[in-house]
């Protein structure tokens, strides 16, 4: 099986910068889509910083982030999309959103044989293949943040994809370095169906009083050996992007468990979403 050498990206906020960075760095010739010029900029600035903090800590070369960089290139045209191999969308964890990207991609993609993937983390993908005219070639690939460290990427095919398509698609994540593990087309998948339950029960033990943020992830932290907290996870994950994925799995399953808590449906409604904001269960500066 040929490798992908042509990669499209539609989304430049941290899930898609992350996914071109590393994509960029394995030496692949990567496409960014973004909806307006501002914000390919934004995305270009993004990525370049990245690289630039990845120089200064030692994690590579100025002549590696170089390099990396002539393989990047940015536009807000779905069109210019049009030659890629494969193209990922991760723009925002929202249905309607996604499947018009979905529909607008498969018509701008000329080889019928290309594939799009998903980087959804809860949306059914067969929602989503069913609103394309190529439902075999459309696959969920659920990255992780941060993408140029996490190793791991969730290979969700709907009941439409091909073998063909979960096959080329497992190639591709090893191209990137990444360990896949392929689950089945249910909400949540295989991670967050695990992780999601337990970031909750943190949220309803510090709006219970039960325990302060502080000593809920040092808990975990100490008690446990995790390396984050649940209640700093979620600021990192974004408590609108916990929320979202919660309401998706509620919706599934109707298990109490998945129901987003009041205090985090509170804080969304705040702004308070967590590093992005500056705000959530703790405070950022810069």
């Amino acid at each position: 099986m040929n490798s992908v050498t042509r990669l499209g990206i539609v989304g430049c906020g941290l899930m898609g910068s992350g996914i071109a960075e590393v994509a960029a760095r394995s030496g692949l010739d990567v496409r960014v889509a973004e909806a307006t010029t501002d914000a390919v900029e934004a995305g270009r600035r993004r990525i370049t910083a990245s690289f630039d903090r990845g120089v200064r800590r030692g994690k590579l070369t100025e002549e590696e982030r170089d390099e990396a960089l002539t393989h990047l290139s940015f536009s807000h045209d779905l069109a210019d999309l049009a030659d890629r191999q494969l193209v990922i969308e991760a723009v925002a964890e929202n249905r309607d959103i996604k499947t018009d990207v979905l529909r607008a991609l498969d018509k701008a993609v000329e080889d019928p044989a290309a594939i799009l993937a998903t980087n959804t983390s809860s949306i059914p993908i067969v929602d989503l293949a069913v609103a394309t005219e190529r439902p075999g070639q459309l696959i969920g690939m659920h990255f992780f943040n941060p993408v140029p460290v996490q190793r791991l990427v969730e290979l969700i095919p709907a009941l439409t994809t091909t073998q063909e398509t979960v096959q080329r698609t497992r190639d591709f994540a090893a191209q990137l370095g990444k360990h896949a593990i392929q689950a089945a087309d249910r909400s949540g998948f295989v991670v967050n169906a695990l992780l999601v339950p337990y970031l909750l029960s943190a949220v309803r033990m510090a709006e219970s009083g039960t325990a302060h943020p502080e000593d809920i992830d040092k808990g975990m932290e100490l008690g446990c050996a995790h390396p984050m907290g649940p209640l700093r996870l979620l600021d990192l994950i974004g408590l609108d992007t916990a929320q979202a994925i919660a309401e998706s799995m509620y919706e599934e399953y109707k298990e109490p468990l998945y129901a987003p808590p009041t205090l985090l449906r509170r804080m969304v409604a705040a702004g308070h979403l967590g590093r992005k904001s500056g705000r959530g269960f703790y405070t950022y500066e810069g």
